[in-house]
């Protein structure tokens, strides 16, 4: 019986142990995604130069061609504080003249002939869908909550507790005060 038991204690140490450490196994991964976004650099493309006298280069030294990440979110951002201030914009030039080609995309494309009134009458078909919105709710959530969740007023009731702690009744005595919905 004593021999059994010193042959069944570990193996029953090892299985036990080898189930600890599989279920650890699950989360070693962790979540696949996908590249940052901001970590990867752009390199600029190899290109054959035009002179074949190369000099060698310099280690420790950056690449004539290649910008920091930094200056290129900064032209990024920036580039177009241009047509702010009137750029290649052909609304913000001054005469508002456009050139035949901006003339004839423009005509084409019907951008001449602009409601002035759009905001209103989008205004006003939003305002359509909402109402609609409502006649929506109440035919798929048509049950009313049979008990509406309160909310307990934090000062009323610390001011409750604390009457009720000074003569010496219990908590649970007394209404709990609640705030209203208005």
């Amino acid at each position: 019986m004593m021999e059994e038991s010193v042959r069944v204690y570990p193996l029953i140490f090892v299985f036990t142990a080898a189930g600890a450490l599989l279920m650890g196994c699950d989360g070693l991964r962790g979540p696949k995604g996908g590249p940052d976004e901001f970590s990867i650099i752009t390199r600029a493309p190899l290109s054959i130069p035009p002179d074949y006298g190369l000099r060698p280069p310099r280690p420790g030294i950056a690449r004539p061609n290649e910008t920091s990440p930094r200056d290129d979110a900064r032209s990024n951002l920036l580039k177009n504080l241009g047509n702010r201030r009137g750029g290649n914009n052909p609304k913000n030039r001054p005469n508002s003249e456009f050139t035949s080609g901006e003339a004839a995309l423009l005509r084409n494309a019907d951008a001449l002939k602009v409601d002035p009134e759009i905001r209103y009458i989008i205004e006003r078909e939003s305002g359509r869908i909402k109402e609609d919105e409502t006649l929506v709710d109440t035919l798929v959530f048509w049950r009313k909550e049979s008990n509406p969740k309160s909310l307990v007023d934090p000062a009323k009731e610390a001011e409750r507790l604390r009457g009720n702690a000074a003569l010496g009744k219990p908590p649970t005595e007394g209404k709990t005060p609640i705030i209203k919905k208005k």
